[in-house]
């Protein structure tokens, strides 16, 4: 084989040579990860993913391995607007009785994953995140203090929503926690770094049963939720 030739396959191989147009321009992602959510209050867990870019024809995730694990194409409207931009994609999340740890483990190992793409010119996307199994700890909730049986009761407003800072993962090892994340409702969505937050006056109601969530997100970006609910008082 000549060798231009035989570099021009080997270049098509190895992924540096866009199947399309044989177009030479790779692009970054603008961003990729793939993270673990685990619940902690209802003991499941999968995986989410998140790409962006300033648009994409056909988007590919490859594990450690190689192997392709997500594949998705962008047709006809979607394609004709210009493609895709942001995706966001989240597993089915089944029980650790139904799917142990483990073998979510082997499911999805650790290492770099590769994402991959074609914009809608033909040029190629490139991009890769890492992927980790240290998972932090569920956040320890003590107010409102409830059970899973039992809503905590009669809350006064304004609600304060306090947890023990998370310092370990799942399996007691250190594990850098760099913000939590609290849902109520639909009514709060914030981001601190302090373990409580105080629910601003006006956004819940008197008499009203709320679910809640805070999530410890670690650096890895790997996230626990723990579950919890409230009565506020009449």
């Amino acid at each position: 084989m000549l060798p231009v030739l035989q570099g021009a396959v080997m270049a098509l191989i190895l992924g540096t040579i866009a199947p399309e147009g044989w177009a030479a321009t790779r692009i970054p992602f603008k961003e990729v990860r793939l993270i673990i959510e685990f619940n902690a209050s209802a003991e499941d867990v999968g995986v989410q993913f998140f790409l962006d870019s300033d648009g994409w024809k056909e988007v590919q995730i490859y594990n450690p391995s190689g192997r392709q694990i997500f594949e998705a194409e962008a047709t006809a409207n979607l394609l004709s607007q210009g493609g895709g931009t942001e995706l966001f994609v989240e597993s089915v999340e089944p029980t650790l009785e139904d799917l142990p740890l483990e073998e979510f483990y082997e499911q999805f190992p650790e290492g770099r994953y590769r994402f991959a793409g074609i914009t809608p010119a033909g040029d190629r996307l490139f991009g890769s995140a890492r992927f980790s199994h240290d998972i932090p700890a569920g956040p320890d909730i003590i107010t409102p203090a409830s059970t899973p049986d039992d809503c905590a009761e009669n809350v006064p407003l304004p609600v304060v929503i306090s947890w023990n800072e998370v310092t370990t993962t799942i399996d007691g090892e250190p594990i850098d926690v760099v913000e939590y994340q609290v849902l109520a409702g639909d009514v709060i969505d914030a981001l601190t770094t302090e373990t409580m937050l105080t629910v601003p006056d006006g956004l819940l109601e008197e008499g009203t049963s709320y679910n809640f969530e805070v999530l410890a997100i670690a650096a890895n970006g790997n996230q626990t939720i723990t579950e919890g609910c409230f009565v506020t008082a009449d």
